[in-house]
């Protein structure tokens, strides 16, 4: 019985580091996938500057001498507006990824479920059918908190399957998901071709255009009956904000710039934003004029927006709520903390890892998740449960 005992005790501890190297293995790759990421990164920007460079230099071929402070004036303008204007990172949009294993082997029927990912109050996962030698692929998007039954979801997808030769974008679409159809089906044409060791990884950008039917009851109003305490509109899509300047200027570097510095927009009474939801601009205004408005179904909209407009305070708040308040997963708030750069929440989520199940349970199939400072202090943790 003694030695039953132990036995089962040196089974558990090799069980154990075998799944720490596992891990260790996971996380490796995710630094790997990083570093390659950060290469393509740099090669890319380098040639949007020597792009810039040319176009600014044309341009500047093209205007007329003056006097050297409004050729000054001038260079600045054009070098304010093609780094503030467009470099912001705009979409609304995630990865879903998963490796799905041992696919020859998968039944007719199924279906075989990816894990589940929650991004902008939404879960969303794939699921794998087999039908003889061919094989389906179901994006599903499941509303965690929905206003009304009649929502909608205006999406527009890429999914790829990846093999040996790395990506290869197979199909692009725009799909509607709503209440009655909530997923999008694609045909996993010559998916044998694309197995490393019997095993399937399938990627799935998917940008969100357009949402209905979840917009909550305003706290505050910026309609027209603001008209009276506001000095500029802000239009998003067909919905107008009355706002004003000088309180947007105090709360945003963004907004500052726009309604402030030398962008023909600053004269203008209307101005037209792009790339993003009204609703998501109702919360984000509530959230910079003092409102509580943010909650499980809003903080990553909020902290989205915060981030693009580089509004701290709004940014902060989004973290204080995820420190104190939210009830999302230890996966969800890590992600959230490392890709808005929220670093008290970072350091708390690191610092609940405890077990190997916690790291588990934290590790993304989409290596864009997590950046690089992040996957090493994964690892020191790992190191530690030796």
């Amino acid at each position: 019985m003694a030695n039953n005992g132990k036995d089962e005790g040196e089974n558990l501890e090799i069980n154990k580091q075998s799944e720490i190297s596992e891990l260790f293995e996971k996380l490796k790759i995710v630094i790997m996938a990083e570093t390659e990421k950060i290469e393509n990164s740099h090669k890319q920007k380098f040639d949007e500057i020597a792009e810039k460079l040319q176009s600014m230099e044309e341009s500047m071929s093209k205007i007329p001498e003056y006097d050297d402070e409004e050729k000054k004036f001038k260079e600045k303008s054009i070098v304010l507006s093609n780094c503030n204007k467009k470099e912001l990172k705009t979409a609304k949009g995630f990865v879903l990824k998963y490796m799905f294993e041992n696919v020859p082997s998968f039944k007719k029927g199924g279906p075989y479920p990816s894990e589940i990912v929650e991004h902008f109050n939404l879960k969303w996962y794939m699921e794998i059918k087999r039908f003889q030698n061919d094989l389906d692929l179901c994006v599903i998007c499941d509303p965690i908190d929905p206003i009304t039954d009649n929502w909608s979801i205006e999406t527009k997808l890429n999914y790829r399957m990846i093999g040996y030769d790395g990506y290869i974008v197979t199909k692009s679409v725009k799909c509607s998901f709503e209440i009655k159809n909530a997923w999008m089906t694609f045909d996993l044409n010559d998916w044998t071709e694309y197995l490393i060791d019997d095993n399937l990884t399938v990627e799935v950008d998917i940008e969100i255009l357009e949402m209905a039917g979840f917009e909550r009851e305003k706290m505050r109003l910026f309609d027209e009956s603001q008209k009276d305490v506001s000095d500029v509109i802000l239009v998003v899509q067909n919905t107008k904000f009355y706002v004003s300047k000088m309180y947007l200027a105090a709360q945003s570097t963004f907004f500052k710039a726009l309604l402030l510095g030398n962008f023909s927009e600053s004269m203008q009474s209307e101005i037209a934003l792009s790339e993003i939801e009204p609703e998501d601009f109702q919360y984000f205004l509530e959230v910079l004029y003092g409102e509580p408005a943010i909650d499980d179904t809003t903080v990553e909209c909020v902290a989205r927006l915060a981030d693009m407009y580089d509004a701290q305070t709004a940014l902060r708040r989004c973290e204080e709520f995820l420190l104190e308040k939210s009830e999302k997963s230890l996966k969800n708030k890590l992600q959230l903390a490392t890709g808005y750069r929220m670093e008290k929440m970072k350091q708390k989520c690191v610092g609940e890892i405890e077990t190997v199940d916690d790291m588990r349970s934290v590790i993304p199939m989409n290596y864009d998740d997590f950046d690089h400072q992040t996957t090493f202090e994964l690892l020191k943790k790992l190191i530690s449960f030796h």
